[in-house]
Parts: C-alpha cells; structure tokens; sequence
C-alpha cells in the first residue's frame, strides 16, 4: 500500500470541450447501441456525490458545460460519485461489442492544507457477486488523468473506450478484490476476469481515491457534467431488469415501453432495433424466457 499526501499530475488523456454544447443523446437501434447522456437539467438520474459533515454535493441550475451540473464543496481523503440506480450505467456491458464512457468535468479547487495540489480521476466498475476473501466486491478502473485547479479551470472531458468481453485487463485498466501477494498492490482475484466483472455492473463510479493510493484531508469543490454511456454494437439483451433471468419483471418493463421509442431513448426494450417496441421485441422476449 502506497501512502502520499501529493502527486505531479500524470499526462492527460483530454478532450477539450468547444463552444458547441454537448447534445443530450440518447440514441437507441443505431447498430444495435444505446447511448445515454446524463446533463442534469432533469435532475441526478441515480447519480449520488459526497455528503455529511465534510460538505455536500448539489445540483446547480448554471454553470454547467451547458445548463445544470453536479457541483461537490467537501472535504475529505478523497471523493466519489457513485451511481446504483439507472439501468444504463450498471448490469451486463458484454452485450455491447464496445462501450465508451466519458465525463465533463471542471475544478474550482483541490487543496492540502491551503496549497493546490492534483488528485487522480478515475471511474470505477463494481461487481458484488463476484467478491470473496472478505472483499465487498471486485471492481475495475481506468485511471483518466490527475486532476487540478490548474489544468481542469474549464471544462474538459475525459474518455475511455474499451471491449468488456476482455478476458484480460486492457492497457491501463486495474483491478481490486484481491492483493498481490509479492508487491500488495490490489488486483483482481484470481479466478475473476475483466469481462466476469463486467457482466454483472452494480454500481459504476467517478473517484478521487485510486486503490493502492493513499491521501491525506483535502478540500474539493468540483462540477460535473455530461455523464455519458455508449453501448456499441451487439445485441440487444431481453434481460431489461439485468439479473440474469427473462422473467416477468422484464415482461413489464417491456409492455411498459410499447410504442414508439422517439420520444422514450434509450429503449432497450426494443430488442429488434426497429426504433419501436412491438410484437416482434415481444417475441424475442418470450423466446428466451426462463
């Protein structure tokens, strides 16, 4: 286990972010994927930030990249932003040929003890079933970059693409729930791949606090915005309810999209892409029902 209290920020992996607002998608039957963008104009759709004694974490109407962002004032070793609610960040990614994650986000401070300091940032995606040794999940990340005041003043976006049926960690990808017993870094156990992890997504998080890494209190104040999820080819899963069955739970959820999927995105119940939920995506369902 490392401990530090300050790193020299890592070279960036960013995107710059132009005059042109980013567009609220949501984009279902375009080669089978789904895409869905959380701007927070229409509230934190699942997404929960810090909050308790060290500060809070609020939904600002102005100052977004555009419009409304997830804003956090707090302190402490780390912060994270975690989401175990909306259907588009968590269950089966491996039914996606590719899927692309990115996040706007813009930093007011980052401090230690009155001096400005960088902090990692990285997302993170956790499995429960698949934990053991102790361990309340396994999980694997992607370290973006380290973040500041100095180079995140305005808004940037960080991304990362990659294949979730990987049997292996792809480059710069790390794992947890489990410690290497030679260097005691974490890693992923043993018997657990990438892709086992990723089968089974539970909550997906944005954090501060890189595993392996120690930080001493630090003051936050940070926006978010655009959370985005891609799903890129594939085939659509009649699993709706993503745990692991075609039941009736997945039924209702599908009879409770009927119709034109225009006005609906993302619409995984349209399981034939056809930009609508009808008899056809019923028929898919009920030929896999269990």
């Amino acid at each position: 286990m490392h401990h530090v209290t300050d790193r020299r920020p890592a070279a960036r992996r960013t995107i710059p972010i132009t005059a042109v607002p980013l567009l609220v998608l949501a984009i279902a039957g375009i080669a089978q994927g789904q895409v869905t963008t959380v701007t927070f104009d229409d509230g934190a759709e699942g997404w929960v930030g810090p909050g308790g004694p060290g500060g809070s974490t609020f939904i600002e109407s102005t100052g977004g990249n555009p419009g409304a962002n997830l804003r956090t004032v707090f302190n402490n070793f780390g912060i994270s932003f975690t989401n175990g609610a909306s259907e588009a960040f968590l269950g089966d990614y491996t039914t996606a040929d590719e899927i692309e994650i990115s996040i706007d986000i813009r930093v007011d401070e980052i401090g230690f003890f009155g001096q400005a300091v960088s902090r990692p940032w990285l997302v993170e995606l956790r499995d429960f079933d698949t934990a053991s040794g102790g361990y309340p999940y396994t999980s694997v990340w992607y370290l973006f970059a380290n973040i500041s005041a100095a180079a995140n003043g305005s808004w940037q976006t960080y991304s990362v693409a990659f294949d979730p049926s990987s049997e292996t960690l792809p480059s710069g990808w790390g794992g947890t729930g489990a410690e290497d017993p030679d260097t005691f870094e974490p890693i992923l156990p043993p018997n657990v791949t990438f892709a086992e992890v990723l089968s089974g997504v539970d909550v997906a998080v944005f954090t501060t606090l890189q595993p392996g890494f120690f930080f001493g209190f630090t003051d936050f104040d940070l926006r978010l915005d655009n959370i985005t999820i891609a799903r890129n080819g594939g085939e659509p899963s009649p699993d709706l309810d993503g745990n692991g069955t075609v039941d009736g739970a997945d039924l209702t959820i599908l009879l409770s999209a009927w119709g034109d999927c225009a006005k609906k995105a993302p619409c995984p119940a349209d399981l034939d892409g056809d930009g609508g939920v009808d008899g056809a995506d019923l028929t898919i369902l009920l030929a896999t029902w269990e």
